[in-house]
């Protein structure tokens, strides 16, 4: 029998065609070469001679002495030796499945052991006793006595040389997607696993790898170590490649204004962008619909074919603005036939704003109801009060303004409106009851009816009482009696009045108050030409500064108080201004002269008094009321007369 073809250390030896002897590479020597050591190169050993020559007998105890029985066995062993291959580690050898197991498969390779490999490296692939594989001797025997097989390595170096080739010369290959694994993906390339990562599948991120499984795909190899049997292939550099082909074939093809079909590749809350074959162009949100859209996706989806319009085209910046709106009818052509002025449509209210809400007619033409022609009596502080976003409502149409795309709407002309019959149900001189909604320096407002309010002006509170403000009347909240004295529909105003309730009193105060009558007054205002004061029954009256009696008097605010009590006489009766004028110094023109020098020295000049703001509107009231009554000269004590 033939020597071991591994003994000898890590390198076995035979004898070359010259007759010389040389080492075998060991395995371990075998991996550390580089990718230029073809499985092809292999050394083998030749194989033994199938005819007897007595000068190659292996056995030296047999020579020529040895009788012919001694022959016979001699033939018969080289007739063993001639059943075996003759093999070495590191060749590829042709197999047969002489047993499928659960873990792994026996195969017979010609050699005085089966060799065996792992059942995962056959893949999907149905095994069955009797067929054929190639397959590359790891080692001749492990420790169970049997051959390591490997089919992977078997694969990978019988197409070596083309991967090589293929990686050096940048060609294109064609293979098949086999599965997804970490990172990408696994493509079959003549029957060996490449990896292909993820950033490599396609121009942009792929969200769904599992579509690409069982495909044919076009590649390229960029990166390959024999030793550890790795191969990296792209797929984006071919589509890179073929995208700049196409590319510059548009670029000389594209103008503004045509129609080009292409795929949505991808959408951001901006626009979409599609893929004209070889160059993207932006879908601006504004350009795909005549209507309102809120995020692209409402109108196309990634991978969807759409035709789309060049709007403008930099072919030095390489940017191209589709539209799709631009390919239908615009719908404000006939928009004023469509919708004439005072016609009422139907609409759904899209978008509110704290000025109004946008309600749209037909998918383009949108107008804006202000919030000022939402209802005819409801005050709104905002839309949402009244409208909601989706509700089916019905307008008419105020304006258009077809320039600049515009339409006013109109809620409340839709119901009659409740001012033009404001007349009939409320006459002048209705009384009617309501609740006081809001107060003003000028007057107070009190509800009519839900969403009409009238004013009841301070002139209108009291006959006789000046009001400087309604609080002094009435409290927010009220419920008051009031009298309808005006409607002005046009202008949307209702005058009322409190204090028509009750008769004028100013025709009998005349014969109450004759001039000369002596009264009492409480002060309760002062002013810088003299002091009002309370006579009884919110009844006023006007003391001029030079009626007080107080030599040397420039104002009432630094010689009397608030709430102070005086005597008087009434000088004027005013009944057609509603005035009574008084004078304190009348009422001492007839008292004894101790009597006024008592009442002078109990109102000395206060250093102290801070001057009070004086009202405007107070300060005019009575600013004529005295002009035509000179002053008084009691209070000059040397013009007192002695009296009684």
């Amino acid at each position: 029998m033939s020597p071991n073809p591994n003994s000898g250390g890590s390198f076995a030896r035979h004898s070359n065609s010259s007759g010389s002897d040389r080492p075998l590479p060991s395995r371990k020597w075998r991996e550390e070469q580089d990718d230029d050591y073809p499985a092809a190169r292999v050394p083998t050993t030749p194989k033994l001679t199938t005819e007897f020559d007595a000068s190659s007998i292996v056995n030296r105890d047999y020579d020529d002495d040895g009788d012919a029985a001694n022959f016979d066995m001699l033939a018969l062993l080289n007739q063993y030796e001639q059943t075996l291959n003759e093999i070495q580690e590191g060749q590829i050898l042709q197999g047969t499945v002489v047993e499928v197991r659960e873990n792994e498969v026996l195969l017979n390779i010609g050699f005085k052991s089966e060799g065996v490999i792992p059942i995962e490296e056959f893949g999907a692939t149905q095994i069955k006793v009797g067929d054929t594989f190639d397959v590359f001797l790891e080692h001749l025997e492990d420790q169970d006595g049997l051959v390591v097989l490997s089919k992977e390595r078997a694969d990978f170096l019988k197409v070596w040389d083309k991967i090589k080739q293929a990686h050096e010369n940048g060609e294109v290959v064609k293979g098949i997607v086999d599965r997804r694994i970490k990172g990408g993906l696994v493509v079959k390339l003549w029957d060996v696993d490449t990896f292909l990562p993820g950033s490599q599948v396609a121009l942009r991120q792929v969200p769904d790898l599992d579509q690409l499984i069982g495909k044919e795909i076009d590649c390229q190899i960029i990166k390959k170590n024999k030793r550890r049997r790795n191969v990296v292939v792209s797929r984006r550099i071919v589509l890179e490649r073929e995208r700049e082909e196409k590319k510059k074939n548009l670029m000389s093809e594209l103008d503004k204004d045509q129609v080009r079909k292409g795929i949505v590749k991808n959408i951001t809350d901006f626009g979409a962008f599609v893929d004209l074959g070889g160059i993207d162009g932006l879908l601006h949100i504004t350009d795909l619909s005549w209507g309102r859209v809120k995020h692209p996706s409402e109108v196309v989806n990634i991978g969807d074919e759409i035709q789309v319009k060049i709007l403008d085209f930099d072919r030095d910046r390489e940017r191209i603005s589709l539209g799709l709106k631009q390919l239908q009818n615009y719908p404000w052509e006939n928009v004023e036939a469509k919708y004439p002025e005072k016609a009422i449509v139907q609409g759904k209210v899209v978008s509110i704003t704290n000025y109004g809400a946008f309600v749209e007619l037909e998918e383009g033409i949108e107008g804006l109801i202000h919030i000022s022609e939402m209802s005819w009596t409801r005050h709104i502080k905002h839309p949402s009060k009244i409208l909601s976003i989706g509700d089916d409502v019905e307008v008419m149409v105020l304006k258009i303004d077809k320039g600049n795309e515009k339409i006013s709407l109109g809620l409340k002309q839709t119901e009659q409106d409740p001012w033009l019959s404001l007349n009939e149900r409320y006459p002048v001189g209705t009384i009617i009851e309501g609740r006081v909604r809001n107060l003003t320096d000028f007057g107070a407002f009190v509800e009519v009816e839900e969403g009409i309010d009238g004013l009841v002006h301070i002139s209108d509170m009291s006959w006789t009482k000046r009001v400087r403000h309604p609080k002094e009347i009435v409290r927010k909240g009220d419920l008051v009696q009031v009298q309808i004295l005006d409607i002005d529909a046009e202008k949307r105003r209702i005058s009322l009045g409190i204090k028509q309730l009750q008769d004028n009193p100013w025709p009998t105060l005349a014969e109450d108050y004759p001039v000369g009558r002596q009264v009492e007054g409480k002060v309760i205002r002062m002013l810088d030409h003299g002091m009002v004061v309370e006579i009884g029954n919110d009844i006023e009256g006007f003391v001029p500064v030079g009626h007080l009696a107080i030599p040397k008097l420039d104002k009432p605010q630094f010689f009397f108080h608030e709430e102070e009590t005086l005597p008087m006489h009434v000088i004027k009766m005013d009944a057609e201004n509603r005035r009574i004028v008084l004078s304190v110094a009348e009422f001492y023109k007839d008292q004894p002269r101790d009597t006024l020098e008592a009442y002078i020295a109990a109102h000395p000049r206060r250093d102290d008094v801070v001057e009070t703001e004086i009202d405007p509107e107070g300060a005019d009231e009575y600013a004529d009321a005295a002009v035509d009554i000179p002053a008084s000269p009691i209070g000059d004590l040397d013009g007192v007369g002695e009296g009684s």
